[in-house]
């Protein structure tokens, strides 16, 4: 059967990225991309456009497409929830119910972004375990263990198939940073590659989970190719790769530009990053479906200045 898939927040940093790849899979013409506010001028696909916590709207769409898989990945982030709380909870809950009640009604597998933002400063703060103590300080970080809860909650009471993966901070240079707390990771290259210097909103030392965006995208893809058999989390997957300081993503940027400078001024944004652990235990990942990633710093680095330079030009 051909598979006929719906992506929310299909222009944001992960869709950007993760669209392309399920149109190389399904074909342009069965993937379809929810746009809401920002939708590029150069996108070719087929292209609806909707509020994510308007059931009527967005049953339609399903239907008018025959709509077989969903990416829910329409999120307001953490920077940007702490300066809206009450959108971010309207948003990021509401639109994931809508969508969890119509994957039950139409018979539709389905994806939902996490996050690491669901750990607080009581977890463990290295080699988080899977299950462990979930008690954040963002309004982000409590719409995603709220939504993983959720998406358990109708596995076991619908038996829906929804597969979750708790995305570390992701770095690409395809979309510049959406208004998360790891954003840094990201402008610290657009920075050297223009030539300029950056003053960096975390301490040098603030140590967090991160990935390259193609490792992302493939560990979402080999979730959701998985034998249901074989997933053993309902919440929401680990999902690690790379940990790395700030200071330690400075210094590896100047073997590019050597006369690259950063400087360290914290702002509110520090006390997220402070409650979120350094590295995490994605063992389950890997034992269940075979997760390994590519890209370690060294790597990612090279892959990022060499886009950028290209992309800048």
């Amino acid at each position: 059967m051909t598979e006929k898939i719906l992506v929310t927040g299909p222009f944001g940093q992960i869709g950007s990225e993760l669209v392309p790849e399920l149109q190389e899979r399904h074909g342009k013409e069965n993937v379809v991309a929810l746009g809401h506010r920002h939708i590029p001028d150069d996108y070719e696909g087929v292209l609806e456009t909707g509020d994510v916590r308007n059931k009527e709207e967005m049953e339609e769409i399903i239907e008018k497409h025959d709509i077989t898989q969903v990416y829910h990945l329409a999120s307001l982030l953490s920077a940007i929830g702490e300066k809206k709380p009450n959108l971010a909870w309207d948003v990021n809950m509401e639109g994931l119910k809508t969508f969890l009640d119509l994957a039950v009604e139409h018979d539709m597998r389905m994806f939902w972004a996490s996050s690491i933002a669901v750990f607080g400063p009581t977890s463990p703060q290295h080699n988080t375990p899977q299950r462990t103590i979930l008690e954040p300080v963002t309004m982000y970080g409590v719409t995603k263990v709220s939504g993983e809860l959720l998406c358990q909650y109708y596995h076991e009471k619908y038996g829906l198939d929804v597969r979750s993966l708790r995305y570390p901070g992701l770095i690409s240079w395809k979309e510049e940073p959406g208004g998360g707390t790891t954003d840094y990771s990201v402008e610290m290259f657009y920075k050297a590659v223009q030539g300029e210097d950056y003053t960096c909103f975390v301490t040098e030392d603030t140590k967090l989970p991160l990935m390259y965006m193609e490792d992302a995208i493939r560990g979402t893809l080999m979730l959701m190719d998985a034998d249901e058999e074989d997933i053993s989390v309902w919440t929401s997957y680990n999902h690690g790769a790379l940990s790395f300081t700030a200071k330690d993503l400075e210094e590896e940027i100047k073997k590019y530009y050597p006369d690259f400078e950063v400087s360290y001024e914290p702002d509110e944004r520090q006390k997220t990053a402070d409650s979120w652990p350094d590295t995490v235990d994605d063992s389950p990942a890997r034992e269940d479906w075979d997760w390994d990633h590519k890209y370690g710093l060294e790597k990612m680095t090279e892959t990022m200045i060499e886009n950028l330079k290209k992309k800048l030009e």
